[in-house]
């Protein structure tokens, strides 16, 4: 997508989206990352657009500033494993080993290597939890999916397909089973009605702590970012 800025410290890059339904001019931050989109209606100009960005640049940066900091991880940076801050060095031989609160990453591209090693310990501990959910329940799903989702921590298909962020295994335990325990629920409920908690309650046991914990404190686990993403199952 093209890209228009602002200039200044820090650069904000603005992401230009042209909308055939749009009626006027609107700017959007996201919660979860920061990423500032400006949708411009099908007939006004590029020029209209940065002049319409220029005005609301005090706005833009003002939201900005409440965003959690971004964090590029690689070696020398800290950042949670199941809750627990852990601090990233560069190690040797081919696989990230942990050692107390170090993960040890092999070069070249450890960021990449560090990411693909927390997906394969999120779907660890997703699967075993939606196993022992899906046990409880009674019900079985198709299967289970990982993505770095920015709008949603997880989902169920009609098809009882089970899908996570893997950004997850960077929560506190309790969270991720929390979320495993919400997702297995709907493959009985697939709704948000009483009778949907009633089953997360009956398998998890009281979720409220967890649920305001995500409200709360969920949107900063995507402050941390790496240099190439990770794509697949």
């Amino acid at each position: 997508m093209p890209e228009l800025s602002l200039a200044g410290e820090p650069e904000v890059r603005v992401t230009l989206r042209r909308s055939a339904q749009a009626r006027r001019m609107s700017l959007r931050i996201s919660s979860l990352d920061g990423r500032v989109t400006l949708t411009l209606p099908k007939r006004v100009s590029e020029r209209e657009g940065r002049a319409f960005l220029l005005e609301k640049e005090e706005w833009i940066r003002g939201h900005l500033a409440k965003q959690p900091e971004r964090i590029d991880v690689g070696p020398g940076t800290t950042l949670p494993v199941e809750g627990r801050e852990v601090s990233i060095r560069v190690g040797t031989g081919r696989r990230v080993m942990r050692e107390n609160d170090m993960l040890l990453v092999p070069e070249p591209a450890p960021a990449r290597r560090l990411q693909r090693y927390l997906r394969e310990l999120a779907r660890d501990r997703l699967a075993a939890a939606s196993d022992l959910y899906a046990a409880r329940l009674g019900s079985g799903y198709t299967s289970l999916t990982l993505r770095d989702t920015r709008s949603r921590w997880g989902s169920c298909s009609s098809t009882g397909g089970l899908m996570y962020s893997w950004r997850l295994i960077l929560a506190p335990p309790e969270i991720l089973n929390y979320v495993a325990a919400h997702e297995v629920a709907h493959l009985q409920e697939m709704n948000h009605s009483r009778a949907f908690w009633a089953v997360v309650e009956k398998i998890h046991g009281d979720y409220r702590a967890q649920r305001r914990w995500l409200q709360g404190e969920g949107n900063a686990l995507h402050r941390y970012r790496f240099d190439e993403s990770v794509e697949g199952d």
